[in-house]
């Protein structure tokens, strides 16, 4: 698509399709009105064929897959065994075969190899033959095409929400992921284009996914990121499964601990030209200290320049704050997502102080404790 009229390459973790063809705002628009094809070629596939596909990826992920029907779509992670995100895909069987949609492709196909044992599974990182539309859709594609439908904001089977009850609810953003085979990716964009569908850079895709308030693993995740800091247990984790890598420190989080981050969404003063970089630190505009750092930051058609952060949880949501840039300091109020209580929608009544010795250790806080 970087050869159609207008296009301007995308930088850091979208480079490889467009920025943009020319009118961003435009763009944005055509996808709030459902009228967008955006390329996603950049994303990865990995496949995981063999009968025993479900059950064995429902033993090491944190989602629940092992009943999954043909054309389900489902949203899943690899943990590390103390509970950190390691990779997230995107999931839907077509009764053959799992597609796996992700960032990671190799990471996450190495790391599934090396777990197969004697199970009857075989995994491929089919990156080379498939590549991804994304289009302004929620309903899964009536041609037998492999089609993943997100499904945030929704709170799925066995997951819960971290999003703090006063705060305004996301903005709505229809999405899904269509697998195409990658030499035939200009035919099936120009069969959209043919129906009165609008080429969309990751520009606009961007800017509507922040103001979703949508993590995604390329900005908002490091190396020490739980799915709890990120509202993430909405979609990528169910809660009452069996056993997997991470789970107790998943469980502890939820029960009786509190995530030592949130995420929120900032506006930003948008009186000046540039937007602030991936990964500039977020200050407190009353003393100057450390709060956390942006994850993702794009100019919305409405709201003006917005970005998604990761800040300490215990950051007065009401604070005003100040975001690194290259012309100096700017302003920015949050919209909060993740409560600043660390409390999720569900959170388990106190446990007494039996059960707080016995869940905690020794020198446990009263209410559960922060977990780091």
């Amino acid at each position: 698509m970087l050869a159609r009229p207008g296009a301007v390459a995308a930088t850091g973790p979208d480079a490889g399709v467009a920025w943009h063809y020319g009118a961003p705002t435009a763009e944005q628009r055509a996808l709030e009105a459902g009228v967008g094809v955006v390329d996603q070629s950049h994303l990865g596939v990995v496949t995981v064929t063999g009968p025993d596909r479900l059950t064995w990826l429902n033993s090491l992920t944190t989602q629940e897959v092992a009943t999954l029907t043909a054309g389900t779509s489902a949203e899943l992670m690899i943990l590390t065994p103390q509970g950190r995100i390691e990779h997230v895909a995107a999931l839907v069987d077509d009764g053959e075969t799992a597609w796996l949609i992700t960032e990671t492709p190799e990471g996450l196909a190495a790391f599934l190899d090396r777990m197969r044992f004697m199970l009857r599974v075989e995994v491929a990182d089919a990156t080379a033959q498939w590549a991804a539309i994304g289009e302004p859709l929620s309903l899964p594609g009536d041609d037998g095409t492999v089609t993943w439908v997100d499904p945030w904001p929704h709170v799925s089977a066995g997951g819960t929400s971290y999003t703090d009850a006063a705060s305004a609810p996301p903005a709505p953003r229809p999405w899904r992921l269509t697998l195409v085979p990658r030499g035939e990716l200009d035919a099936e964009v120009d069969a959209r284009l043919g129906t009165g569908a609008r080429l969309v850079g990751t520009w606009a895709c961007e800017a509507l996914r922040i103001a979703a308030h949508r993590p995604r693993a390329a900005t908002e995740i490091d190396e020490t990121t739980l799915p709890h800091e990120l509202d993430w247990l909405r979609t990528a984790v169910h809660l009452h499964k069996g056993c997997y890598r991470g789970q107790e420190t998943v469980a502890k989080v939820h029960n009786v601990g509190r995530p030592p981050r949130r995420l929120t969404m900032l506006h930003l003063d948008g009186s000046g030209a540039d937007l602030p970089a991936l990964g500039a630190t977020v200050t407190l505009a009353s003393d100057g200290k450390p709060a956390g750092r942006v994850t993702s930051v794009a100019r919305h058609h409405e709201l003006g320049p917005i970005a998604l952060a990761v800040l300490r949880r215990s950051t007065d949501p009401q604070a005003p704050l100040l975001v690194d840039g290259e012309d100096g300091p700017v302003a920015a109020s949050q919209e909060i997502i993740v409560n600043a209580e660390g409390f999720s929608a569900d959170r388990p009544p106190k446990p007494g102080p039996t059960a707080k010795g016995l869940l905690m250790g020794k020198g446990c806080a009263a209410d559960g404790g922060d977990m780091g």
